[in-house]
This record gives C-alpha cells, structure tokens and sequence, in this order.
C-alpha cells in the first residue's frame, strides 16, 4: 500500500491548497498588530518547482474592526489592489516521492498593493504521503510596496510586517464534466 502511495504520489503533478493560513505582525513600542486570512490559496506544480500564492487583502481579521477598516481603505486600497500575490519557482531539486522535510528557497514576484517586487524566500517544505505542507516566514517592507502610513499613527505601525503562512496541498484531481 506504500509503494502505491508513492506511485500515486509521482503521477500528481499538481498539488493545490485552498485555505492556507497567512498572518502578519506589525510590532511597535505603542501598539502590535496582528491579523490573519484562513484563505491563502496555492499551487505547486512537482514536474517544474513552480508555485503560485494568492490571498485576498480583505479576508485578514484584525482584533479591532477599526484596524481592520484602516488597512483595507487607508493603507492597502484592497478596492483597488483586492490581492497580494507570489509566483515563482523553488529553486532545490525535490524528490517528491521521498517523504521527508526539506529547506527551500523560492525566487520569484510578490506582489503586494499593485507593486511586484523580486523576492527569493525561504520556507520548509515537508512531503508526507499525497500531502505537501510549506511553511515560510518573511519581512516585507511597506515602502517597497508604496504603502504609506499617514505621520499622525506612524509609531503604531512598523515600517517592515512580519509575515507567515502556512499551507497544506493535496493533489489536485481534475473532474469530467
């Protein structure tokens, strides 16, 4: 039953998850800030190391309605910029067919309030069966992405937001119609 597991495993060329989580945490003397989406989505395609990430500005909670009011009208524009994406490549060759952990690193463009940025991140992929889980933590600096945040609450808001996500992909099973 393994070895047909594996088997399995190696003919699935693309894996999808479609309620990652991401959170990010802007801390300050004043006040920190956390919020988090339970609606990351991603793909990962095994046969060429392309991956793909998409989360919807609106979908983070924050503690405070208020915040929350202020990051998608003031800061982000999720109206206008209603998406931060990454796509990219993982750079380390996986055996996807070997259960195991594994440290990678993913060169490709985030994507965040209407700007692409290069980025090379890095995260830890770990293959269990027909499940891949891929966990990354990584900075993003407002100005690089022209988020501007007004001078009267600047010191309630870090200049770089830490950011982690974590997702969980099963093969993806085409369906006839």
């Amino acid at each position: 039953m393994l070895l047909l597991s594996q088997v399995t495993l190696a003919q699935n060329k693309i894996f999808i998850c479609k309620d990652g989580t991401s959170t990010f945490f802007s801390e300050t003397p004043i006040e920190n800030i956390e919020a988090t989406s339970k609606t990351l989505s991603g793909i990962i395609n095994t046969t060429n190391n392309e991956v793909s990430f998409l989360v919807a500005m609106k979908s983070y909670k924050f503690e405070k309605p208020l915040m929350q009011e202020h990051f998608n009208e003031k800061y982000i524009e999720s109206d206008k910029y209603p998406n931060a994406t990454f796509k990219g490549k993982i750079n380390e060759t996986i055996d996807y067919t070997k259960d195991g952990t594994y440290n990678v690193t993913a060169t490709g463009v985030l994507t965040i309030h209407g700007v692409d940025k290069n980025r090379i991140e890095k995260g830890t992929l770990t293959i269990n069966g027909e499940q891949i889980s891929l966990n990354t933590k990584f900075d993003v600096n407002l100005v690089d992405h022209n988020i501007e945040v007004p001078k009267i609450v600047v010191a309630q808001i870090a200049k770089t937001i830490k950011v982690t996500n974590t997702c969980i992909f099963t093969p993806y099973i085409a369906r006839n119609k």
